[in-house]
């Protein structure tokens, strides 16, 4: 099986613990995933790869605020098309230099992408989705009050701002994307969800205070450019009910119709798992032929020979 592949690489495959969030800590880690990436162009597919940017645009943020005094802040929308570029610089000079090592001539491009969401979605009127530093309440209610923030506690860790989380319904650059990859180029796309942009009243494109999930941009993603295989990446070989209890049960395979139970259950994580299967299941709903699995980057080449992941249809 070879074709197109989307492959949508979470926040582990960059920033694996928060002792390792420097820039080259970063950068090693980015070099220790390409060789998988690489591994699949070997055996002939063409890859789109799309990436998380949670913790980098916390980073940006963070620096904003500190600055406060000496320069205006920046944008949520601004700080996304920031960590596009440079988490993109990092996996074309690593996919490159891979690429390179094995005399595979490949172009490597990164598409600084915008992702349409609805001005009207519910979701602007709900801000949930936690960016940024934390703080305690004192300073969190003073910046809600200062800056018209939502804020929230998180998890017993302190307290963070919240933006809105709109669904994903256009990739922007979706046509440069698919002549791209038509044309060879190993394309990174996508980063973060996208950013996220709504139409004026005059068609324009207008940036929003709101982060897209990444997994089900990029499931839209793979379903408009007819992809073969979305692919998800992240810190487990395979997906598992019950887990963590004494019934833990790994998954090889599942149906539309388990997983979507499954998920409805509550056996997948909500701020984890559970919207990565629904990815994959929006994906393969809509892309027949498709399929879709979970695994870890280092299974990725046993995954697509069925030795290792969750696939879901296909």
């Amino acid at each position: 099986m070879t074709g197109l592949a989307v492959i949508a690489l979470g926040g582990n495959a960059i920033v694996r613990d928060p002792a390792h969030d420097s820039i080259p800590d970063q950068y090693d880690t980015v070099v220790s995933v390409a060789p998988h990436l690489v591994d699949l162009v070997e055996e002939g597919w063409r890859l789109v790869v799309t990436h998380g940017n949670g913790p980098q645009v916390g980073f940006i943020l963070r620096r904003s605020e500190i600055a406060a005094d000496e320069v205006d802040p920046v944008p949520v929308d601004y700080a996304v098309a920031d960590t596009q570029g440079a988490i993109g610089y990092m996996f074309a000079k690593a996919i490159g230099n891979e690429l390179a090592r094995r005399s595979l001539h490949r172009p490597v491009v990164t598409v600084v992408t915008q992702t349409l969401v609805d001005a009207a979605d519910p979701a602007f009127q709900h801000p949930v989705k936690p960016i940024g530093a934390f703080f305690d309440e004192p300073t969190a209610r003073r910046y809600e009050h200062e800056l018209g923030w939502t804020v929230v506690e998180d998890a017993g860790r302190g307290w963070r701002r919240t933006v809105a989380s709109p669904a994903p319904h256009e990739i922007v650059e979706l046509d440069t994307i698919r002549a791209l990859s038509q044309q060879g180029a190993v394309v990174v796309a996508a980063g973060g969800g996208g950013i996220p942009v709504v139409r004026d009243a005059d068609g324009g494109l207008v940036g929003v205070e709101a982060v897209v999930d990444k997994d089900l941009a990029s499931a839209l993603l793979a379903t408009h450019l007819d992809a073969d295989l979305l692919a998800i990446p992240t810190g487990v070989e395979r997906v598992a009910i019950s887990f963590g209890e004494p019934d833990q049960q790994w998954l090889d395979r599942l149906t539309i119709e388990e997983a979507t139970r499954l998920a409805e259950a509550g056996q997948f994580g909500e701020g984890s798992m559970r919207p990565k299967v629904e990815a994959l299941v929006g994906y393969v709903r809509q892309r027949p032929g498709g399929a879709g699995v979970i695994t870890s980057p280092e299974r990725l080449r046993d995954a697509l020979a069925h030795r290792a992941g969750t696939w879901i249809g296909g």
